[in-house]
This record gives structure tokens, sequence and C-alpha cells, in this order.
């Protein structure tokens, strides 16, 4: 929405929530203090803000006067009740299109932005045509346009997407949505389809890059194994025309907002629709997944004499990928876990991660030091946390972590001290020179 801002200042655009204290931090005038941290965001508000974007708690007399209302609530993947584990929860979505449906008025465009289930527009086409049916003069249309961005990188995907999906049934609709996203975006990179079409492009492209880090990490696990290296293997295979380079990193396993939740959300919907060989294919995905991160867990304990109780283990980053501060599925959070139940003692650091979201992420207190098996803290420093540590895992690839002085940072370790590279930032050679032993994801030699 700030970028719509910030392309089209003829428009206006607010956003609304329910949390007074989000859209608090949303008008903060110290714009380092926005809630989300994502390169480029802060520049993106600052221009729009208090010109043509505004943050609000007054939801339905915006929706009164909006021409066109995106809904973009969280989908969660719902944790009980029918299809727990792996369908979406879409309460807020219907309450949404029911606040939506109340206080339109006039005809307004609805765009579904959230991550949904095929067919769900039918609900909320549904929800909305009740509410035109009741003699009021209200009219809807339905539009899916889901997003393709990256965090990290997301104002510059917003900026030059690869395309703009929209999906529907009302020409007009289209067109008018198609004309703001025309301010900046060629018309060739519009795409239109259907309304499933569109909600099933969202949920395939998700799982079809999930299933590429799941196959290269399968891969990595027989590098090291074989005595070849991930990064040569994916360097060859790269340069094929019929695969190309992008998502063959061999890492802890993907995380995020939508990945696992997109995926389970398909393989709930295949079951559903009577398919379940194909279910079982895409299922397969996350639990090779989480595999990977126990395997990362169970190789840190194995390397250091098959114990880490009472052991400092630093761990450099949270996030689930480097600039930004979001850690929903982290493999951070799932390697950390295993660690703390295996009694270690973890120094965590992160750039962007605050203390208290790590208490929440790992469902323990908030804690200043380590002072038991099984503890954990948060550093403010890669000193700090390495300092009497026994070994290194290296879990986000933050641009810092590739240029540590390891001879600096070995003489602060306890030795015989280990370095887990589960990103492969780290230069080799460097830090077996400072007399580290070293296992780097996807490397057989390691």
């Amino acid at each position: 929405m700030a970028v719509i801002a910030d392309r089209c200042p003829q428009i206006h655009v607010t956003v609304v929530d329910l949390n007074q204290a989000r859209i608090d931090a949303w008008n903060d005038e110290d714009l380092s203090r926005l809630p989300v941290y994502e390169p480029g965001l802060d520049a993106v508000v600052g221009r729009a803000r208090g010109r043509n974007l505004t943050f609000s708690t007054e939801v339905e007399a915006s929706i009164a006067a909006a021409d066109m209302v995106f809904i973009s609530v969280n989908t969660p993947t719902k944790t009980k009740g029918l299809g727990a584990g792996q369908a979406s929860d879409l309460r807020w979505v219907e309450a949404c299109a029911r606040t939506v449906a109340q206080a339109a008025t006039g005809h307004t465009i609805v765009v579904e932005k959230s991550t949904l289930p095929v067919r769900t527009a039918a609900a909320i086409q549904t929800i909305l045509a009740a509410a035109q049916n009741d003699g009021a003069e209200r009219r809807f249309s339905v539009l899916s346009n889901p997003e393709f961005l990256a965090e990290g990188t997301a104002i510059a995907d917003l900026e030059a997407p690869d395309r703009v999906l929209i999906g529907g049934d009302d020409p007009d609709a289209i067109n008018a949505l198609a004309e703001i996203y025309g301010h900046w975006v060629a018309k060739e990179r519009i795409l239109r389809t259907n309304l499933w079409s569109s909600e099933l492009s969202k949920l395939t492209a998700n799982a079809f890059l999930a299933q590429r880090i799941s196959s290269i990490n399968s891969i990595a696990a027989f590098c090291e194994a074989s005595g070849a290296d991930v990064r040569e293997v994916a360097r060859a295979i790269g340069t094929d025309s019929r695969i190309g380079p992008k998502f063959l990193s061999a890492g802890p396993g993907f995380g995020g907002s939508c990945f696992q939740k997109d995926i389970l959300n398909l393989v709930y919907l295949c079951r559903h629709f009577g398919l379940p060989e194909v279910a079982d294919y895409w299922e397969s995905v996350v639990q090779l997944n989480t595999w990977q991160q126990h395997r990362i867990a169970r190789l840190v304990v194995e390397k250091l004499f098959g114990t880490v109780t009472g052991k400092r283990l630093a761990v450099l980053g949270f996030a689930f990928k480097a600039n930004t501060n979001d850690t929903r599925e982290a493999p951070a959070i799932h390697v950390c876990a295993d660690l703390l139940e295996e009694g270690a003692q973890l120094a965590i650091h992160d750039p962007k991660v605050a203390t208290a979201q790590m208490a929440r992420d790992l469902k323990q207190d908030e804690s200043a030091v380590l002072d038991s098996s099984g503890s954990w803290c948060r550093s403010e420093s890669i000193e700090a946390a390495v300092a009497g540590a026994d070994a290194v895992l290296i879990l986000t690839e933050w641009e810092q972590y590739r240029q540590l002085k390891w001879a600096d940072l070995a003489s602060r370790m306890r030795h015989p001290a280990w370095v887990f590279d589960a990103r492969a930032v780290t230069e080799s050679q460097q830090v077996r020179a400072a007399g580290l032993s070293l296992w780097k994801v996807g490397d057989g030699e390691g």
C-alpha cells in the first residue's frame, strides 16, 4: 500500500487496523521505529505519509469512503478443528468481508491480497451478496491480486515486479486495478486470469520455490556423505537454462510466513479434492525441510563429543532470512529448541530480532544470563556471544556474518571449538587457519 501511494500520488491510500498500538507505530515520527523492518520501506513511507498515505483505526469510516478495499489479513494454519495443522484459518478474512459488507457504500471493488485457499473468493462473494441484496445502495466486485514479493527485497520486488496477477470475472473491476499498477508496471507484465487460477497461482509459486529449497538441501546431505560440494553441484545445474540458478543455495531450510503454510494448505486441498498421491508429494517437501533442521541440531551434538549439556553455543542469526526481523517459522527456532532440549546454553545474536520476540518463539522466559543447562540469552554483540563458547552456529545469512574476523573470535572461545555454518557464508581456509573445526552445509570435505 505504501508503494502504491508512493507511485500514485493522486490516489489516497488508507491502511486500517484494529490494533491502536500498531497504527501508532506506523505513525511514529521516527521512521526507524516502523513495526516492520524492510530495506527501503522507511523512505517510501516517509515520502507518502501525510500526503496520500494514512494509517488509522477508523475501519468502518475508511471502508465507507473507499472505492477499492484490499483484504490483507493473516491466514495462519489452523491449530485445531477441521483441517488442523494444514488448512488455513480464514476467520479474519471472513470478519473483514462482513465488515466491508456492512460499511461499504456504492460500488466497491474488494481485492484479496492475503494468500488464500482456492475458491475463498466464493465465500467472500456470498457474504457480500447478502449485503448487496438487503436493499442498501451497495454493489461489490471481487478480485484476487496475490503478492509475489520476498521479504528483504520487498520494495524492489514491488517497484519492478516480474508480474502482477489479477483474477476476476468483472472486466471493469480488473481494468480499474490494472490501471493503478499501470502507473509504473508495463502492460505486458499485468496478467489477467479467472479468480480460481489467481488464487491457485500464489500457492503453486510458493510450493515450487519451497520444493527447490528442499531439493537442494537433500542433495547437500548427499554431498556431505559422498565428498561432493553442493555449491559446485548447484553451479553446474544452475547453468542449465531449463533449471536456472535461483533458490539453489543449501541452508537450514525455508521459513517465513508463506512457504510451509501454503504447502500445507495445498496438501489439505488436494486431499479434500480426492488427490492423496498429490498431497503426499507436496507434504514430503515440508517433511524434508523439518528433517534438515533437526539434522543440523543433531550434527552439532555429535561433533561436540555426543553432548552439549552445559556447553555454551553462540547462535548467529535468528530471523528466517537476512534483511528482515521476521522470525515466523525461522529455522533457528527449531534448531535452538532442539539444542535447548539437549541442555545447551545458547547465546543468540541477531541485529534486528528483539529479545521479547526470541522468548516468544522459543516459548521461554526472557533471560539475561546463561545460568543452567537448557538456558539462553540474547547477546548484543557477536564478541559477547562467542566468549567462552564451544561452537558457533550461523543460521541467518546477515552480511556482517560474512565478514567475521575468525582469528579474533577463536581467541575468545573454549577449545577445541567448532563453527557450524548452515548458510555457507564463511571462508573455510580462514576458519581453519584460526584453529577452528568447520562444518559447512553441503561440503563433503568438512
